[in-house]
């Protein structure tokens, strides 16, 4: 039986479930996580990296109106089940940004922009556990759900350690081939 840890790129599994039309929920997400493992492998623990929703009051570009930004909380609700731990970044608000270029024939209102946000962290959490699993030799295996080639140079480190390092694809889903490059298996799954 292997070991295995589950690292979880929340923005990048939101931006390909919700292409595909599925609901994003913290149950949704452990369908998924416990999806990917097979029968000789023990979840040692999944770790979900996202940011918490923005909470904060912006102006509007074009009315210079107040709009206040709230989330819910519902990555407690996912910290709360069965083996996971969420690392969580921080999201930045950067401004405003045109839903299309150009806009013609009328003045623009607050409606043809949308806000832009950045996470900032997510990356840095991936690699640094993955620094310390391959110093921990806790688990076996790392199953990756991520398109981000940031990643490359902490999976590097992990086989060299002697980590396993395995990325999930979905279906309709490309990854790089840097990203496939640094893996010891490419594990295509269905959504659940």
């Amino acid at each position: 039986m292997s070991k295995v840890a589950i690292l979880v790129d929340g923005g990048y599994l939101r931006k390909i479930a919700q292409k595909a039309k599925h609901h994003y929920s913290p149950d949704f997400i452990e369908r998924v996580c416990l999806s990917i493992t097979r029968q000789d492998e023990e979840i040692f623990r999944i770790l979900y990296y996202d940011c918490d929703p923005y909470n904060g009051e912006v102006t509007l570009p074009v009315s210079g109106k107040k709009r206040k930004f709230s989330g819910n909380k519902w990555l407690d609700i996912l910290a709360g089940k069965d083996a996971f731990a969420v690392r969580r970044g921080v999201l930045k608000f950067r401004g405003f940004k045109p839903k299309s270029i150009p806009v013609k024939g009328r003045p623009l209102s607050d409606d043809d922009f949308r806000p832009d946000f950045e996470q900032k962290g997510v990356d840095m959490r991936i690699g640094l556990d993955i620094a310390t699993f391959s110093t921990s030799k806790a688990v076996d295996r790392i199953i990756l759900v991520s398109g981000d080639t940031d990643c490359v140079p902490a999976m590097k480190h992990g086989r060299i350690a002697g980590l396993q390092m395995v990325i999930v694809q979905f279906p309709r889903q490309n990854l790089s081939r840097e990203l496939l490059m640094r893996v010891d298996e490419r594990r295509c799954v269905q959504w659940p």
